[in-house]
This record gives C-alpha cells, structure tokens and sequence, in this order.
C-alpha cells in the first residue's frame, strides 16, 4: 500500500513538473521581441531651426552675389543649427557648432561640406546664418540645387566662441569640421524631410580652401569607411606653409594693414598651439611688438609685412635654427600627399594674399604622385575676384562627378 501511495506521488509530481513547464514556455513564447535601446548619439548634441526660406528668396540671395545664379535654384531651404562634440586644439572635449542645410526635395541629396573663409567675428558664424554671410548665400545657393549643406562654425565661432580660433591650423580645422560631418550624419538618421543619398562633397575657399584640403587629407587617413567621399574643390587656399612663410618674411609685399594682420594671426596661433610662448618681441620689432602684444591682431601693421620682423628672427628661420618654429610651421603643410578621389584646384594668378604658388605646389606635387587633381587659374584673378569662379566651377564639377 505504501509503494503504491508513492508511486502515484512521483507520477502526480513529474506531471506537474512537466505541465509547469509547458506553461513556462508558452508564457515565454507570448511575450514580445525585446526592443534595442536606441543608439545614442556619439557627437551630435542638440539641433534647433534656425529659418527656413521659400526658392524665391533664395533666388533673390543668389542675385545678389551675381544673377547668373539664380538659373541654379530648384528649391526652398530648411536651416537647422546643430552642435556636437569635437577636441580643441590641447585634446580636451568641448561642444562645437554649424548651420545644417537641408533642401526642400523628394529626391535623394548628396552633402556637401563647406568649409567657410576667414571671419573675424563671430555674427559671421555659419550658424548664426546672418544675411550678408557666407553661408547665408552661398550655402542656400547650394542647398537650393538640391544638396545637404553642412557649414561648420570651426572652433571659436558659435557654441565655441570663448575659445580662441586656431586659424590656419590644419589638424584642428579638420577635425571640427569631420566631426560635424559625423554629427550631420545622426541627425540625418533621425529625420525624414529629406534623404541622403550617401555621398559626400567637400568644398572651400581661403582659409575653407585649406580647411577642405584637411578635412581631405583626415577623412582618407583617419576615417576610412566612413563617409563616400567623391570629390573636393579647393579654392585658394596656403597649402605650403613652409614656403608661405619663407616668402613673407624674405620679399617685399604689398603692405595691406588687413592682409599683414591675418599673416600676424598664423604666427600668433602656431606659437600658442605649439606650446612655443614666446613673446611678441621676439618676432617683431617696436613699435609693432609693443601694440601686438597690447591689441592683438588688430595691431596694425601698414608696411611690407618682413619689415614689421626682427632680423634675428628672419635669420634663424633661414639659416634652420629655430626648429620649433620651422617644425610648427612644416606640421601645417597639406599639400605632399595623393587623394584617392579628385580633387579640384582654383586660384588666380594675382592673388596678392594668399599667393599662387600655393595651388601650384599642390598640383605639382600631386599630380606627381598620381592624383587626380586639376588647377584652374583665373588670369588676372585677385583673391576677391576669383570667388565667383570657384563658385561656379565648383558647382559645374560636383555635378560632373555625381
């Protein structure tokens, strides 16, 4: 009897057993996938509208830089500002800024990044998108054919005003502007007004001629895979530094007070950035040292800029002395190396501030390297007058590489 009781106790218990797990399982299989959290973004930190403008009014923005251009408007515009994560010049982290234009199409648009000339004040930002700015024409002009525009502030513009901008200074520029790129690219992924076709342009002129060569150079060496990169159009931009600086401090140029303060601005920002702290009296004599070292920039020098040096200076930089200097000088180069994609070069041949030989050491040694890379020289061209054919240009040769 007592087997028998427990016998029929082990067979009660394995079939609980065996229904409890049914019911497990079934209860298991009724619930839901689980969900992924969303991705968070690694760069991208805010975006706000800033205006949005109907194809009319960009027409009448694009008349106003020259009415041939108007015929290149096909759409309305929607401009956001964004910000983002990026490194200053030292490493440290910081929240960096650029207007992020987008077209008012169905189809699919390409970006391109446009890297803007010098500023001096920060109501010129991109971001600030004020009439009269760079990005507020040329930006809603290309936006306007159909492309995502993003215009990086750069470091010390927009949500970076309070930090000094490291002007001419090659790693930084690029890397303010790749990592907007890489902010543009999650807010893109989390919008649907417009559709990003996956490629990408690049484009600047002055010191956005140099920022785009960077930013080239970075997004083959540095970021591989992630963009599709096709093409870029280099606008006037000092490439070789090294001998940029062997000209100025060794020719007679043209004394211009706002062109001297932009080669003072180079010199002033490589000895920050290069931890070389020297003062302004060891590159350039009184009365200039003086008023540099009380007003900046804004000193003004209105004589050949290599008369405002000291001869000690000019000296050890030609004898090869002053390496840190020369060092410094030489780590802002970016023109010795070969794109993979085409690159497209513009300057003009009396460009008397930021001078042709540039461009043409770039072609020169690229072209020797087996790049694919054109220069397009503007006879007669000065630095101002060259910007509308770059403009147009640009445009004709994005549209050939599609």
């Amino acid at each position: 009897m007592q087997k028998f009781t427990i016998v029929v106790f082990q067979r009660k218990l394995s079939f609980l057993l065996v229904w409890s797990l049914l019911l497990l399982y079934s209860c298991k299989d009724d619930k839901p996938e689980p969900i992924d959290p969303p991705v968070e973004n690694q760069y991208l930190e805010e975006s706000t509208v800033i205006t949005e403008l109907t194809k009319e009014q960009v027409a009448q923005k694009a008349s106003d830089l020259n009415p041939i251009l108007v015929g290149y408007v096909k759409n309305g515009i929607k401009v956001y500002k964004i910000t983002y994560k990026t490194k200053n010049t030292d490493g440290t982290d910081i929240t960096a800024s650029g207007a992020l234009i987008l077209p008012a199409t169905s189809s699919p648009a390409s970006i391109i990044s446009v890297q803007h000339g010098t500023i001096r004040e920060d109501a010129s930002a991109p971001s600030n998108f004020q009439d009269g700015a760079e990005a507020a024409s040329f930006g809603s002009l290309f936006g306007s054919m159909g492309y995502i525009i993003a215009y990086p502030d750069y470091i010390g513009y927009g949500a970076s005003k309070d930090l000094p901008h490291p002007y001419e200074h090659r790693a930084s520029l690029a890397s303010a502007s790749l990592d907007m790129l890489r902010a543009a690219k999650e807010f893109l992924k989390g919008q649907t007004d417009v559709k990003w076709d996956e490629k990408l342009y690049i484009a600047g002129y002055s010191e956005g001629g140099y920022a785009t060569m960077s930013l080239h150079k970075m997004i083959e060496e540095e970021a591989v895979g992630e963009f599709n990169l096709r093409a870029s159009s280099c606008g006037a931009g000092a490439y070789d530094k090294t001998a940029f600086m062997e000209h100025v401090i060794n020719t007679k140029t043209h004394g211009i007070a706002s062109y001297n303060a932009l080669y003072t601005w180079v010199l002033l920002t490589y000895d920050r950035i290069y931890n070389l702290n020297r003062p302004a009296s060891y590159y350039f004599k009184e009365p200039f040292a003086t008023n540099i070292t009380a007003n900046g920039i804004s000193a003004p020098i209105n004589q050949s800029f290599d008369s405002a040096l000291n001869e000690s200076f000019k000296t050890d930089l030609n004898d090869g002395k002053d390496k840190k200097f020369i060092d410094a000088i030489a780590d802002n180069d970016v023109y010795n190396w070969k794109p993979k994609v085409p690159v497209q070069l513009y300057h003009g041949d009396k460009d008397d501030l930021v001078f042709y030989f540039n461009s043409v050491k770039a072609y020169d040694t690229m072209k020797a390297l087996g790049a694919n890379v054109t220069l397009t020289t503007i006879p007669g061209g000065t630095h101002g007058s060259s910007v509308s054919h770059f403009l147009i240009g640009t445009l004709a040769f994005f549209t050939s590489t599609k």
